[in-house]
């Protein structure tokens, strides 16, 4: 019954154009994965790229824009700790964050790299970039990041006062340092997912009721400039954002029953 319901809520939404404050519902994530926990499209490709956090399998998904999946790669030399959040670089290549840390007892944190020509697979095999945070730094846990001039960017999710990791992209073990701290404004500023324009002068962090746009920052000081705040007047377990374009946001949001597991768009004015 609750499976009915859903199908005449997405037929509603679609012949209707509904919307949920500013963002658009586009389709909904085949019910086989219920934790959508990142977006990322690369470079020459429609796909929308998502994983599951800590407790699902070790997979990467490819979707179309209406959740259909049309890519499923499984990782065979890598388990899911807990895989958080999804960048890319200008190659295509793929990186998954397994930096989830519920507990705050994790010590070793890791990015996954998969390689563009194995994306057309079925299963492939990850090379590993290690890190472990820097000297008086209690662990924390992680669920956004970006790549910027080659460096990953990491930030804690926080109820105030966050943290921003500097890690280079280099196959290897590393010593994370702190690049940045910050407090946004206002209330529930946990931040899920993140993600760079392909420009680099844009950058968006998802709340699970907003994102802020960071613009006009100074290199990689991206709390110099512009912070601009974008309600969606609609809350969910929004975990996945990542740009379609420099102007168009593509939202994930985790299944709670029959709310939820959608794809949305979001114009970014």
């Amino acid at each position: 019954m609750i499976y009915f319901k859903r199908l005449i809520f997405l037929f509603l939404i679609t012949n209707s154009c509904q919307s949920h404050g500013q963002l658009t519902i586009e389709g909904s994530i085949n019910n086989s994965i219920d934790e959508a926990s990142a977006a990322e499209i690369i470079s020459q490709s429609d796909l929308i790229w998502t994983i599951q956090d800590s407790g699902n399998d070790s997979e990467l998904y490819g979707l179309n824009e209406r959740g259909k999946i049309i890519r499923n790669i499984n990782i065979t030399n890598a388990s899911n700790i807990d895989w958080e959040d999804l960048t890319s670089d200008e190659f295509g290549n793929l990186y998954i964050g397994d930096f989830g840390n519920n507990n705050g007892k994790r010590k070793y944190f890791r990015i996954l790299k998969v390689n563009n020509e194995d994306l057309g697979n079925n299963t492939a095999e990850v090379e590993t970039i290690e890190f472990t945070a820097p000297k008086g730094v209690k662990s924390k846990d992680f669920e956004a990041f970006f790549l910027y001039n080659n460096s990953f960017y990491i930030i804690s999710k926080e109820t105030k006062k966050f943290i921003v990791l500097k890690v280079p992209n280099e196959i290897g073990k590393h010593k994370a340092v702190v690049k940045s701290d910050f407090n946004l404004k206002g209330k529930n500023n946990k931040i899920t997912s993140a993600d760079i324009s392909k420009d680099g002068k844009t950058i968006v962090l998802l709340n699970h009721d907003k994102l802020w746009k960071l613009s006009d920052f100074d290199s990689d000081d991206f709390f110099s400039g512009d912070i601009t705040e974008k309600k969606f007047d609609h809350n969910s377990q929004k975990e996945g954002l990542c740009f379609k374009s420099d102007s168009t946001i593509i939202i994930t949001d985790e299944r709670n029953g029959s709310e939820g597991g959608n794809i949305y768009s979001f114009y970014l004015k």
